[in-house]
């Protein structure tokens, strides 16, 4: 699967505005390549330089048919994000990058799945790893870099 941005490229910077130096809202994502089984898409948003600090997780976000589908730009806290998961700073939807020092490198991963997880509001990131747990029909990430 292709995991894009409109508002960063593969590697690239993520603009202040998604971050908690501007005004902190999701950034606009898209996926294609998706199986054609696909009925659930899930997506994880991780800093691994910050041990794997959780910035989104979000379960059963709309898509189209065949799993391909995008998540507009402020997407967190609407409908148009699925259930979403408990970001490390404690609160459901998206945590923008915030790195104390130096760059870190901020992952999103969306997930293909034959079925939708039965996730609650809030659920952890072991809750969701848990859920979808050999039922991933394909994957695809964005990695791009956020710099105080």
């Amino acid at each position: 699967m292709q995991v894009t941005s409109s508002a960063f490229a593969e590697g690239g910077s993520i603009p202040a505005k998604y971050t908690c130096d501007g005004g902190d809202v999701s950034p606009p994502l898209a996926w294609s390549g998706a199986p054609a089984e696909t009925k659930a898409v899930a997506l994880t948003v991780l800093d691994p330089d910050a041990r794997d600090f959780v910035h989104w997780l979000a379960a059963n976000v709309p898509s189209g048919l065949g799993g391909d589908g995008a998540l507009p730009e402020a997407a967190t806290s609407k409908s148009e994000a699925g259930v979403e998961g408990r970001n490390s700073g404690g609160r459901a939807g998206w945590y923008g990058p915030c790195p104390p020092s130096g760059e870190h490198r901020y992952v999103f991963t969306v997930y293909a799945l034959p079925e939708r997880p039965d996730l609650q509001p809030g659920f952890s990131r072991d809750e969701l790893t848990q859920a979808i747990d050999g039922k991933v029909l394909a994957s695809g990430t964005l990695t791009a870099r956020y710099r105080r």
